[in-house]
């Protein structure tokens, strides 16, 4: 039998970092042969680039693209509506709000991408500015982590190492999560209690976000709730590294991966 293969982390033009339609990125799973793509775009409570996140979220440009999306493709692949609620430590009380108004949804991704207002709030695309406080900026970042679980109105922990995309991928910086490990099990400790998942974030093929270390510790921990997303934002990131992060996951000693229909987990065997 042939395994299912879901990527339920990607972007379309409806977040500010994207400039594709759900409708072409969903042509691109089909052609790279998925069962499944989610659209998880970026609800973000902290201002970047254009972007101020206003007081009442407007959901509709969403719900119309993915709506588009499905009457196009959603004969050949199952189409779900997700979100990323980004910096929700910024404002939960807003983010509640976002909540409310909030569509029918299968997904919500739960991330940080910015430091600690200790460092001025810095997106970590520019960690290098502080490279010789990446073990400060971490800490915190462990930290403002484990306040997002402790709320917990969402479905997984995005890229939980997001870090160390930029310090090692961009800037070449060789760090690691190696001297974060007891917060990073009290983080992962939280997320089995509440009962919420993590993702592995393939990156768009690049390493793996957590990597195997963190990934057996969350299982060891019996962690059992653990998604694959690329975290693309156009269609030729779309899939990438999904088939590898699965075999990662087996390796790692989990038996099945998540999708999320209703904000309920499935499990599809690995």
């Amino acid at each position: 039998m042939s395994r299912y293969i879901a990527d339920v982390h990607t972007h379309s033009r409806c977040s500010p970092d994207a400039n594709y339609s759900m409708s072409e990125m969903a042509e691109a799973a089909v052609k790279a042969g998925l069962d499944e793509i989610c659209f998880t775009d970026h609800v973000d409570l902290r201002s970047w680039r254009d972007y101020v996140p206003p007081e009442r979220f407007d959901w509709t440009p969403m719900v119309e693209e993915y709506r588009r999306a499905v009457d196009q493709w959603g004969h050949r692949i199952k189409i779900r509506l997700g979100a990323e609620m980004g910096e929700l430590c910024t404002d939960f009380a807003k983010a509640e709000r976002y909540q409310e108004d909030m569509p029918p949804i299968d997904f919500i991704i739960g991330s940080l991408h910015v430091m600690s207002g200790r460092f001025g709030y810095r997106d970590f695309t520019h960690v290098d500015e502080v490279a010789d406080q990446f073990d400060e900026a971490v800490a915190d970042y462990l930290a403002e982590e484990l306040t997002h679980v402790e709320w917990g109105r969402f479905s997984v922990v995005g890229h939980l190492t997001l870090p160390l995309r930029y310090a090692n991928e961009r800037y070449h910086m060789d760090r690691s999560f190696a001297g974060h490990m007891e917060a990073v099990e009290q983080v992962l400790r939280a997320v089995v209690d509440k009962g919420l998942g993590i993702e592995c974030n393939t990156n768009r093929g690049g390493m793996f976000l957590p990597d195997g270390d963190i990934l057996r510790l969350y299982r060891r921990l019996g962690g059992e709730i653990v998604t694959l997303g690329s975290d693309a934002h156009r269609p030729s990131h779309v899939a990438l590294g999904i088939r590898e992060g699965m075999e990662l996951l087996r390796a790692c000693g989990f038996r099945y991966y998540c999708t999320f229909q209703q904000m309920k987990p499935e499990f599809h065997p690995l």
